[in-house]
């Protein structure tokens, strides 16, 4: 990195205006940098962005959040964002629909951890030696410091903890899913503590879940660009990075195809983080003439959120209600989320996720909705929910990469001066989620900030 004085203006390039993107460049105007937020699409958000889909302001995907998500939330209220209205604050739950056989676990608002054991004693479906081996495991895991010696896979540390089948079913491996995007034989068992110790292991409010009312770009991208641009930086979408040059005196050039288009040398900046996905990132660093660094090979999860309209008379018991998955039945739902009682303008709207749905991603869009449709009208008891008004199903292919034990994730720190790496998929205890993007934000801003702070020296 050049060496600069302590008066020196710094520009700083993020290149992916995705959550983690967002963070990172709020963070560094915070402290005074001018910050260019470059992104490739006309859309702020990444993988979590809104979606205009037949008038309506929607998700790619339907999301929840946690109160655990302690970045996420600080960000927003750096960004003045009132998450009180942004987002619906519901404590802690499991609930089935009352004709499944499935279970009903909800947390009351009494501190940690009284409102978990009081949800334990009164949750209905569950017997006495599933809520024994539920109570077994949350104070083991306690005792352990929510640590393993040795990674291992969410199935044998269920098996391990001597789990009921039942409990797994309707309990552990939903939760797994949701959390890790990543089928529980798979997942890493150490990552599915870290999210457990953070939520269920620590201050009731930790535990609730926070559903977005509005479109996730409105929530957060949107107000990040701004701020930036109020600190003097500037936002650029529809620009897609080619290539990173390393100048001889210590900056660095971005090339994109609006700079080849014009007669002028691109802009140089002391510093530069590469917020993208990882197929991106691998792709650019390709194109130094240095060594680039290496990136994990990773593999991915699919989500797919099926959302259905159907008249605005309709309304669910519960704004959220967990499902009985069975691929071999054709239901693909995992949970299904009442979006009317988010969004006044979203009556009748329900929005259905499938996590970990690479099968489910094979089929026809038609066909998908029809068998989603069927296993809400024969779940709730709700004939009339056989046959939508509409339906569209957004699917990621590459959402999430899969959360195995054991996985390698590189720093934000690479070994080039100035360069660095974020996103969810580099080192952190957390899974691919919000949170864990805005914390690699952070963290590469931050990383950003001590060598500007070391090359004043």
């Amino acid at each position: 990195m050049a060496k600069f004085s302590a008066n020196t203006p710094r520009r700083v390039a993020v290149i992916g205006a995705g959550w983690a993107g967002c963070a990172a460049a709020v963070e560094l105007a915070r402290h005074g940098i001018s910050v260019s937020l470059i992104e490739a699409s006309r859309n702020l958000g990444g993988r979590a962005r809104g979606v205009s889909v037949n008038g309506l302001e929607l998700d790619n995907g339907q999301h929840i959040l946690l109160g655990a998500y302690s970045s996420c939330l600080q960000l927003m209220r750096k960004l003045d964002i009132d998450t009180g209205t942004a987002l619906l604050k519901l404590p802690l739950q499991m609930v089935y629909p009352d004709n499944e056989d499935g279970m009903r676990f909800i947390a009351p608002r009494l501190p940690a951890p009284l409102h978990l054991l009081f949800a334990l004693w009164t949750a209905k479906g569950l017997q006495r030696g599933d809520k024994m081996a539920l109570a077994r495991f949350s104070t083991t895991a306690r005792w352990m410091g929510w640590q393993l010696h040795q990674d291992c896979s969410v199935s044998e540390l269920l098996e391990r903890f001597e789990q009921t089948p039942r409990l797994c079913r309707l309990m552990w491996h939903p939760l797994c899913i949701a959390a890790l995007n990543t089928p529980p034989e798979r997942a890493s068992a150490q990552v599915f503590l870290n999210v457990l110790r953070d939520s269920l292991g620590a201050r009731r409010a930790a535990s609730d879940m926070l559903l977005p009312r509005t479109d996730l770009s409105a929530i957060l991208p949107a107000r990040a660009a701004a701020f930036v641009t109020q600190h003097g930086g500037q936002t650029l979408l529809a620009s897609a990075v080619s290539s990173l040059h390393h100048t001889e005196n210590g900056q660095w050039q971005l090339n994109t195809r609006q700079n080849a288009s014009v007669d002028t040398a691109p802009p140089l900046y002391d510093g530069v983080i590469i917020a993208t996905d990882v197929a991106t990132a691998e792709r650019l660093l390709q194109t130094l003439a240095s060594p680039p660094p290496s990136l994990p090979d990773y593999s991915y999860e699919a989500i797919t959120t099926c959302y259905l309209q159907y008249a605005a008379t309709v309304r669910l018991r519960r704004a959220m209600l967990a499902l009985l998955d069975d691929a071999g039945q054709k239901k693909w739902g995992q949970y299904v989320f009442d979006r009317g009682q988010l969004h006044q303008d979203q009556a009748g709207l329900l929005a259905v996720v499938i996590s970990a749905s690479n099968q489910a991603c094979e089929l026809a869009q038609e066909e998908l909705a029809k068998d989603v449709a069927s296993q809400l009208a024969e779940s709730l008891q709700m004939p009339e929910l056989a046959k939508p008004l509409w339906h569209k199903c957004i699917s990621e292919k590459r959402a999430t990469f899969s959360c195995t034990p054991g996985l390698v994730r590189p720093e934000n720190r690479t070994d080039l001066p100035g360069l660095y790496l974020a996103g969810d998929y580099t080192k952190g205890d957390y899974p691919a989620t919000l949170e864990g993007a805005v914390r690699s934000g952070i963290a590469a801003s931050q990383c950003v900030l001590a060598g500007f702070k070391q090359t004043s020296k």
